[in-house]
């Protein structure tokens, strides 16, 4: 991932609404979930909500498909996998005791969901 990537990503997750967007998209999993349930799940008003999803499309970590009459709109899963990676690259110059917490946390995440990562 580019920085320009990485920074306009971080830039539309720096937001307290569109974080709580993301995070419920994420964990909706890849069936995602249609604009109405995502405004009564977050109670975020309609024009507020496609503006913070616009947002989120743009910077490359929400994408959203037509089904019928409804748009479902899913976390961009590689492009979250891209950004966290890029976070990690250069991981404490490579001192694995530093690192190593988020690797048990990622492996806590992923067992407690019942997938592996």
């Amino acid at each position: 991932m580019e920085t320009t990537s990485a920074v306009t990503a971080l830039s539309a997750l720096a937001h307290e609404g569109r974080l709580g967007i993301f995070r419920l998209l994420v964990r909706a999993g890849p069936e995602g979930l249609p604009a109405g349930e995502i405004a009564r799940t977050t109670g975020v008003l309609p024009n507020t909500l496609s503006s913070n999803l616009n947002i989120l499309s743009a910077s490359g970590l929400v994408a959203s498909r037509r089904e019928g009459r409804s748009i479902i709109y899913t976390a961009t899963y590689e492009q979250m996998r891209d950004l966290l990676t890029f976070l990690m690259e250069d991981c404490c110059a490579g001192n694995a005791t530093i690192c190593a917490p988020l690797a048990v946390i990622a492996g806590q995440s992923c067992a407690a969901e019942g997938r592996s990562c």
